[in-house]
């Protein structure tokens, strides 16, 4: 098991490329140097100790959110398949600078989720799924979970420090 603090979670390998050992990641950072820039990574399946691993090289596919990679010593289908469902990691330190108004997604997660800075918090986001557009998953108080786009109409004020995220959701998108 592993700190948090010192991992970033940046994608999952879930599918081998081909059958020279490429593999598909699914990733869960916007910053495509992770998948693309050669260097040192690390592959972590639950619960169990990173491993380092050698990215040689990688790209995005074509009209998807998928990127192709080629590790070092996965040199066939048989050893790429091994590796689907573990994580591709980096050293949280390995921090891209961010623009005002970005963030990182696991500096999101454990904020309370509020409609107002007054009042009590209505839940706690718990992870963010990446798609078309990136939602924030929160669960609220009563335990159910619901999906909330992350964009500035919905989210516009993000308290990182404060630990705490304000939202104006339309009307009955926390019911769905």
């Amino acid at each position: 098991m592993t700190s948090r603090d010192e991992w970033l979670n940046v994608g999952t390998l879930v599918s081998p490329q081909g059958l020279k050992g490429e593999l598909r990641v699914n990733p869960s950072s916007d910053f495509s140097e992770r998948f693309t820039k050669p260097g040192q990574r690390w592959l972590q399946e639950t619960d169990e100790c990173p491993m380092e691993v050698q990215l040689i090289n990688g790209r995005q596919l074509p009209g998807k959110t998928l990127f192709v990679v080629r590790l070092a010593g996965i040199t066939n289908r048989d050893k790429a398949e091994e590796l689907v469902g573990m994580k591709l990691l980096v050293k949280a330190n390995n921090r891209p600078k961010l623009a005002k108004g970005e963030f990182h997604f696991l500096d999101l997660v454990g904020l309370e989720a509020r409609l107002d800075k007054e009042k009590p918090a209505i839940g706690i986001v718990t992870d963010l799924n990446k798609g078309g557009n990136d939602l924030l998953e929160i669960e609220l108080s009563n335990g159910r979970k619901v999906l909330v786009p992350f964009v500035k109409a919905i989210v516009p004020e993000v308290h990182i420090s404060d630990g705490w995220l304000r939202l104006t959701p339309p009307k009955g998108l926390l019911e769905l």
